[in-house]
């Protein structure tokens, strides 16, 4: 089946739509909150400058997503599709961020049960890059049951320093 990297998909409490330039002010207004970044290794994307250049690259993706709250209708966050560094069968989901209002409830497994549902209707798996020293993240990843792929790891440049991440794998039940 043809994977459509910008879908709108409509879950209980949310919904994940394609990115679009006049989503700019409102997912700014959520990314500017520094303690989003605080333990993330890209720990300045709150700032406009650095936040412009995440939100552009966002959009030339062609993966880029906006995360709404269904009852509101409010911008709560972003995500991304991206098939440029992984491996075949497979489709990373990343650049994940959720204002704060947002954390520790069931917001986050449900934005990416939505995700990895439809991807894994054209893929094998779903791989996630985390920030090894991303606990918060980690334990994320671990609650919706993505499996750490041992050995496999890759560096970004983050902030400006080399950063190294873990991968982590959903995959497609065997039938």
């Amino acid at each position: 089946m043809p994977f459509d990297p910008q879908p709108t998909i409509v879950g209980a409490s949310v919904s994940v739509s394609p990115l679009h330039p006049d989503d700019w002010a409102a997912l700014f207004a959520v990314a500017a909150d520094p303690l989003i970044w605080e333990v993330h290794p890209a720990h300045d994307r709150w700032q406009e400058l650095v936040f412009r250049r995440f939100f552009a690259d966002a959009l030339a993706s062609g993966g880029g997503l906006v995360i709404r709250d269904r009852a509101s209708g409010a911008v709560i966050g972003s995500s991304r599709y991206d098939r440029t560094r992984v491996e075949p069968g497979e489709v990373e989901i990343g650049w994940t961020f959720l204002a704060r209002a947002y954390w520790g409830g069931a917001t986050n497994r449900e934005v990416k049960t939505l995700m990895v549902a439809h991807a894994l209707r054209s893929f094998d798996a779903a791989v996630f890059y985390v920030g090894e020293a991303n606990i918060r993240s980690r334990r994320a990843m671990e609650k919706i049951g993505g499996v750490l792929l041992a050995g496999r790891t890759l560096d970004f440049d983050m902030a400006g320093v080399p950063t190294p991440h873990v991968v982590y794998a959903i995959r497609a039940p065997l039938v």
